[in-house]
């Protein structure tokens, strides 16, 4: 049901893993190894044996030429000052690949802590063997098969041939973090601590994306306490800006809102004063508010909630004013939550909004507006079908009774007939009784009956109807029925001492006994829609909030079965939990019917998309057959989501081309089309961008009117 209200945010910045900008920096020691082992299942005591202490918090502490000679080969050994091989220098040097060159220098640096980089890495002596020069083109290209290949046929033709030591152990070190990130990528999470642990060269501030895979490998085994050690230590060690805000962001999506307290007290103040996770804060509150929402133990810090309501304010979004409703609603402040889902209501006429309004309203008592609220929006979930019957059961179960419009008599009805709802049938003969009308009165008892044959306080509304119409048989047959079930039906129908009131059995007014019916004035019977032998159907529970009680607690969903699985996968995506319920979709595709298999596929997807892991849920998209509605929609979807994130990582070309693809599959949203026209502004395409924002500023759009603005006054500055 809140799907809508997460926004991007969180999760574009997030995706983008910032790879191959590498530069000289702080790594972990063994230690941390050491502790990673000592954590996880899959590592025996014997793959360690060295004791370490087990507060990995400490690790960031230690100084760095510490943590630098740790692992260095030199440690141990003589004094000598050892040679170093500068060969891959010059040549990644005279390739002009700066990336790679700096990420050498770093790890020269690491390995010997006394080395000094060369001033002009071109003036390192020319390698002349031609052969190896052409294995490190190899190796610069990420061909590693193709080098191991090059170096066992060159010992084959020159036996007494040595491999450089160097050339050596970086291959080793590229083929395990392609290792390690494949793991990551299929989520096999064990196999990612194992390489890490097996290679403590991979994890350092220079490759910041294996940390960031590192911790989500311990995040999503439930060990959210080492993936709060791994990011802390990117933040208490790594310095470039872009990494650490993309930390932040990565553990937002996985880690509990007090752990992210902890990371945010990181936070550094730049040179401009500012604070650096400013840009992100926006996001960061939505997403603490969004987690309010589900867990009503948790009370989110006021600057927060504040933050998310001055964004209702500037932005106008009614997913934020909805995320401040469902916060307060399920902390019991009505009436704040009222105002918050009218807000959004009035920004915007949807399912969701309307749903959480009528939710408050009749917590207000005010389940006539809460009907009339949610009446067009009553088949667009069965959550919003259970809350529009939740509505009409209390209007019609209001004391005193008010007069309905024949309209909403009628609507109301019709809904009820059509989803066999037992409640509200009950709910209208007590609605009619209260108007004087036993004989309509009786047909809707009867028809609860028939729904719900155990209803007893439908059967006591028959008796007491019958009653009404001096039918004294038919009031003896329900006795029958429910004798020794029942005692107020056994009764019905003795002289009372005094007069009796409205006995409260479900709602304010459910069982009314004659002496008050017979005092109740009459009123036109026109007035009630007479049930004309309505179906039976089984029992049917009503709730008036989303029913999410059955994946409230921890489940392994390996233990369930392929449906219930699928349908816990559901219930969590409503509890906004989506790797859980990705973990439970997972289960559901091991089933043989093709529709559990499609719907678990789909389900998958939407539960990655939702959790910003792009990839994974176009892997799941083809895990089965998906109608081609579904196909369509995850396509765009995902399109939009890879448009998102390559825009906020500065590839505006790449942005342009998901977005002419997703253009093919639905036309595209406003904000899309503010994106495609910041993309043609940034690739200096400027007559594009202004036709873009023209055409979102005719519509009244507030970005592309700015926009639009920014842009001639550019034009007007230049000339």
């Amino acid at each position: 049901m809140k799907a809508v209200v997460l926004a991007l945010a969180c999760a574009t910045a997030a995706t983008t893993a910032i790879v191959g900008i590498l530069r000289p920096d702080v790594r972990l020691s063994d230690e941390f190894i050491d502790r990673v082992v000592k954590t996880s299942s899959i590592m025996s005591k014997a793959d360690r044996a060295s004791p370490k202490s087990d507060r990995f918090q400490e690790l960031p502490e230690m100084p760095v030429e510490l943590a630098q000679a740790e692992t260095s080969p030199a440690s141990g050994a003589t004094d000598a000052t050892p040679v170093v091989d500068e060969s891959a220098l010059r040549y990644f040097a005279s390739k002009g690949d700066r990336a790679r060159l700096e990420a050498e220098i770093a790890r020269l640096r690491a390995l010997y802590p006394n080395w000094i980089p060369p001033k002009d890495p071109l003036a390192v002596p020319q390698n002349e063997d031609k052969q190896l020069e052409r294995m490190w083109q190899l190796y610069s290209e990420a061909r590693y098969a193709d080098v191991r290949k090059a170096i066992a046929d060159r010992r084959i033709a020159e036996p007494n041939w040595v491999v450089p030591a160097d050339l050596l152990e970086r291959l080793t070190i590229a083929e395990r973090r392609s290792r390690l990130i494949a793991a990551s990528d299929s989520k096999n999470f064990a196999e990612v601590v194992t390489i890490g642990a097996d290679t403590p060269s991979l994890l350092t501030c220079s490759d910041v994306d294996v940390l960031w895979r590192v911790a989500e490998a311990f995040a999503s085994t439930d060990r959210h306490t080492r993936a709060l050690d791994a990011y802390t230590y990117i933040l208490k060690n790594c310095e470039d800006q872009a990494e650490r805000i993309a930390t932040i962001q990565k553990a937002a999506a996985l880690l509990p809102y007090q752990p992210m307290q902890d990371l945010l007290g990181y936070e550094r103040t730049l040179a401009d004063g500012s604070l650096e996770f400013e840009p992100v804060r926006d996001g960061l509150s939505r997403r603490f508010v969004s987690e309010g929402d589900e867990d009503t133990a948790l009370t989110v810090a006021v600057p927060y909630l504040q933050r998310v309501e001055r964004l209702v304010e500037r932005e106008g979004l009614a997913a934020d004013a909805l995320l401040l409703g469902w916060y307060y609603l399920r902390r019991d402040t009505t009436n704040v939550a009222e105002r918050w889902f009218r807000k959004a209501y009035e920004i915007e006429d949807s399912a969701p909004a309307a749903q959480g309004l009528a939710l408050a309203l009749i917590e207000l008592k005010n389940p006539q507006e809460a009907e009339n609220v949610l009446y067009r929006w009553r088949d667009s979930s069965a959550d919003a079908k259970a809350t529009y019957l939740a509505a009409t059961a209390n209007l019609l179960a209001l004391d005193p009774p008010p007069e309905l419009s024949t309209e909403v008599l009628g609507r109301v009805a019709a809904v009820t007939l059509k989803e066999r709802d037992p409640v509200t049938a009950q709910e209208f003969g007590w609605y009619a009784l209260a108007f004087g009308q036993p004989t309509t009165a009786a047909q809707w008892f009867t028809t609860a009956l028939g729904w719900k044959p155990d209803d007893e306080p439908s059967a006591y509304g028959l008796a007491v109807s019958r009653l009404r119409l001096r039918d004294t048989a038919g009031v003896r047959e329900i006795q029958a029925e429910w004798r020794g079930r029942s005692e107020r039906i056994a009764r019905v129908g003795e002289p009372e001492k005094t007069p009796a009131r409205v006995e409260e059995i479900r709602e304010p007014r459910q069982a009314i006994v004659e002496t008050q019916i017979e005092r109740q004035p009459a009123r036109s019977e026109s007035r009630i829609v007479v049930v004309e032998g309505a179906p039976a159907r089984g029992p049917r529970v009503r709730s008036a909030a989303p029913s999410n009680v059955g994946c409230r607690t921890t489940v392994d969903p390996t233990t369930l079965a392929p449906q219930v699985a699928l349908d816990r996968g559901w219930c969590l995506m409503r509890l906004n939990r989506p790797l859980e319920a990705a973990a439970a979709f997972g289960v559901a595709l091991r089933g043989t019917s093709g529709r559990t298999r499609e719907d678990a596929a789909y389900g998958q997807s939407l539960a990655y998309l939702r959790a910003g892991l792009i990839n994974q849920a176009a892997v799941s998209a083809a895990k089965s057959p998906l109608s081609p509605p579904r196909q369509k929609e995850l396509q765009s979807t995902i399109l939009s989501d890879r448009a998102v994130a390559a825009f906020d990582a500065g590839r505006y070309r790449e942005t342009l081309l998901f977005l002419d693809q997703r253009a093919q599959l639905r036309t595209e949203t406003v904000g899309l089309m503010v994106l495609r026209g910041y993309s043609y502004k940034n690739l200096n395409r400027r007559s594009d961008a202004l036709r873009v924002f023209e055409a979102l500023a005719s519509v009244g759009n507030r970005d592309g009117i700015r926009a639009l603005g920014d842009m001639r006054e550019e034009e007007s500055i230049r000339k």
